[in-house]
């Protein structure tokens, strides 16, 4: 046998030498290519994280500036509508207090002399006054309400000057004359100081109100002397049911135009739309939103922007939503206001890519930031790459002299134990500590845990073998456990053979070995039948046991010929009695009297019943719910009557057929357990609790049972046959 450099070539020195020498080397080969690898599944998982943070940020951002947006813009709007409003609605009041008077003077006409009036005079030009203009070739001395209603004089003036809002409020005779109150008497005086004609029976505001019958508002026309945009509110006044004099008020809409032209900043604005749809302020001077004379505006309800037609018929209706539409190639967020007084809306938007700019800029800079950091840790890691070769080769090197070390130190202690451990058999399973294995190192420990994991071993063969026989007797018990609850519950179709008049079925498929599910069907007498559907709260032994006590109590208390209420509210006493664990059972409770299909039920919050009239489909009875058994205690319970016809059916179960989830955490739903149920309404009983679990199971595929599944079907077929 040959040496080098201490080594017997050949022996097992040589391979204990090769063989750590190879796996130092594969070990630092491995080491170098996951370093590597893991470098540039870093790199990208920066990467992505800061793609994700990203989105993450813009979406977040987006919900908040659009809360905050929402916010902001429908109580800005509805305050603004409100205003708005509120300014008509004064006027209105203004305007109906005149025909009120006007209405008292024409009654009682005999009471009043005629009061003066005069035409508009220079001197009175920017002072409150009352004045009278008439139309071309109209005599005002001739008309026999004229000097009448001039005893509004006072209260007209009254009313001018003391209301922010008025430009002029206004008494129309029907023979062409017109008292009205302002104080622009210079605008109704030519240069060569006659006064102007007045048409008055020609203006809008005249023709509406008298064709009306009633309290109008006009659109938005010009003044007939100073042509500023304007809305009139004019209402008549009847005298034995001819019309006698129209009065009115009018309203300057420059403050409201001036207003909204300053809401134009930040990519918002304020605009106001008519009754027609037809923009009337807007500060925009292009786009949809162009203010037009109403002759030639559009009506945006019947826009080709379906989304914008469907958002200005609603506001002009009603307070809405903020919603994101799409106008002139642009994203707004718009929000809109009715003006209930006048049928007008006040409308703002929000160009969206304003609102967007924080959100872009935060992300630009984040992505800057992220980019430096990347850029940062690249650098970082190839360093510290090359830190890793050189020191790979010192390893390598240290490795190939500690490798000529340990081979020639662990040798004989490691044959000597490899062949103890091989001697190791099942009689003698025990590794003891030998003098060969004391080396103060490695192989003194690994011997020394060679003993202590022998002995463990033993002791763990003797505790599975424990833990087995125990497992096994489980088992065992929660078999018999399962088939006990089965036996309890009515297991043996036909249940009632003798029995024509109905036909009943009934299955209980549990989540675990045991459920707190139960259902129960029994003949009380001749002619009533008993049926219970219930589920217990939780789950396992627990709730079986819990299930076993209620299913008792209900029946006993139903065979001494209790009403459902009574049954259900003397269970409750019951187990509130001695309830410890604090828990409960819904329950639904029916008591058919078979002779005449009448069906009385009690419901202590458990599923609405599922009830198919004959010739109908299957339908859900949603009936008033008590409070759940054991839950409170003094509970009383109401019940309901249900006539059922030959033919009819009813369906019952507990959650677990609704709530029924497949792997996607869909629930099966009360709308596929009533399709389920209608795909073949002619089904029997034990059909339709098959088709339902075909369904169920089709639903949920390969998803695990979390909870009972249980059912019961009765079909009545009518009295004695």
């Amino acid at each position: 046998m040959r040496f080098f450099l201490g080594i017997k070539l050949g022996g097992l020195q040589q391979k204990i030498f090769n063989l750590m020498l190879i796996f130092i080397i594969a070990l630092i080969g491995v080491y170098v290519t996951v370093s590597v690898a893991l470098q540039n599944d870093l790199s990208k998982i920066v990467q992505n994280t800061s793609e994700k943070q990203q989105e993450s940020i813009a979406a977040v951002s987006e919900r908040t500036m659009k809360t905050a947006v929402t916010a902001s813009m429908t109580k800005t709007t509805a305050l603004q509508a409100y205003i708005a409003d509120d300014l008509f609605s004064d006027v209105r009041t203004d305007v109906l207090t005149l025909r009120s008077f006007a209405n008292e003077l024409f009654v009682h006409a005999d009471a009043f002399t005629a009061h003066a009036y005069y035409p508009p005079d220079k001197a009175n030009d920017g002072v409150p006054s009352v004045q009278m203009q008439h139309e071309a070739g109209v005599d005002p001395s001739e008309s026999e309400a004229l000097g009448l209603v001039a005893n509004m004089s006072e209260i007209m003036l009254s009313m001018f000057e003391n209301s922010r809002q008025l430009s002029s409020c206004f008494v129309a005779t029907p023979d062409g004359c017109i008292l009205f109150a302002d104080d622009r008497a210079g605008a109704y005086i030519a240069e060569d100081g006659s006064v102007y004609d007045f048409e008055v029976r020609s203006r809008p505001w005249y023709k509406q109100a008298a064709e009306a019958g009633e309290l109008i508002f006009t659109g938005v026309e010009s003044d007939a002397f100073t042509d500023i945009a304007g809305i009139v509110c004019a209402a008549p006044v009847y005298k034995d049911g001819q019309l006698a004099a129209v009065v009115g008020a009018d309203i300057f809409l420059s403050a409201i135009s001036d207003y909204v032209k300053t809401t134009a900043n930040y990519g918002g604005f304020v605009c106001v739309i008519n009754e027609n749809g037809q923009v009337l302020f807007s500060p925009n001077t292009e786009g949809t939103f162009k203010p037009e004379l109403s002759a030639v505006a559009p009506d945006l309800r019947k826009s080709e922007n379906a989304a914008l037609g469907q958002f200005i018929t609603e506001s002009l209706n009603g307070a809405t939503d903020v919603q994101t539409i799409t106008v002139d190639g642009a994203e707004y967020y718009l929000t809109g206001s009715p003006m209930p007084t006048v049928g007008w809306a006040v409308v703002s938007a929000i160009d969206k890519s304003v609102t967007d700019q924080p959100t872009a800029q935060m992300l630009k800079s984040y992505g800057d930031i992220n980019k430096n950091a990347l850029t940062s840790y690249q650098n970082g890691a190839k360093r510290a790459t090359r830190i890793v070769i050189i020191a790979t080769v010192l390893i390598l090197l240290l490795a190939i002299t500690g490798a000529l070390f340990v081979a020639s130190r662990i040798v004989r202690p490691i044959e000597y134990m490899t062949k103890r451990i091989n001697a190791l058999s099942g009689n003698d399973s025990v590794f003891e500590m030998e003098k060969i294995y004391k080396t103060n190192d490695e192989i003194e420990v690994l011997a020394e845990s060679f003993a202590a994991l022998s002995g463990k071993t033993r002791e763990y063969i003797g505790q599975i073998t424990e833990i087995t026989a125990e497992k096994e007797r489980i088992g065992t018990e929660l078999a018999l456990a399962t088939r006990i609850q089965a036996d309890m519950l009515p297991n043996i179709y036909p249940a009632f053979p003798e029995r024509t008049e109905f036909d009943v079925y009934a299955s209980m498929d549990p989540a675990k070995e045991v459920g707190g599910d139960f259902y129960d069907f029994f003949l009380i007498d001749d002619d009533h039948l008993c049926m219970i559907m219930a589920d217990v709260s939780g789950k396992g032994v627990p709730a079986a046991l819990f299930m076993m006590a209620s299913k008792i109590i209900l029946s006993n208390n139903a065979m001494t010929g209790k009403s459902p209420a009574e049954i259900l509210t003397d269970t409750n006493a019951a187990i509130c009695s001695n309830n410890r664990e604090q828990m409960f059972v819904t329950v639904w409770l029916g008591i058919l009297e078979i002779s005449t299909g009448k069906l009385t039920a009690a419901n202590a919050g458990h599923e609405y019943p599922v009830i198919m009239q004959a010739g109908g489909k299957f339908g859900l009875l949603k009936d008033k719910h008590g409070f759940v058994i054991g839950g409170m205690e003094g509970v009383k319970y109401k019940e309901y009557e249900v006539q059922l016809q030959p033919g009819s059916k009813l369906f019952l179960y507990t959650d677990g057929v609704p709530e029924a989830t497949n792997a996607e955490n869909e629930f099966f739903g009360t709308e596929r357990m009533l399709d389920a149920l209608n795909e073949s309404v002619n089904a029997p009983p034990e059909e339709m609790l098959r088709n339902m679990r075909r369904a169920v199971d089709d639903f949920v595929k390969e998803a695990e049972q979390f909870d009972d599944l249980t059912m019961l079907g009765l079909e009545y077929k009518g009295g004695a046959q």
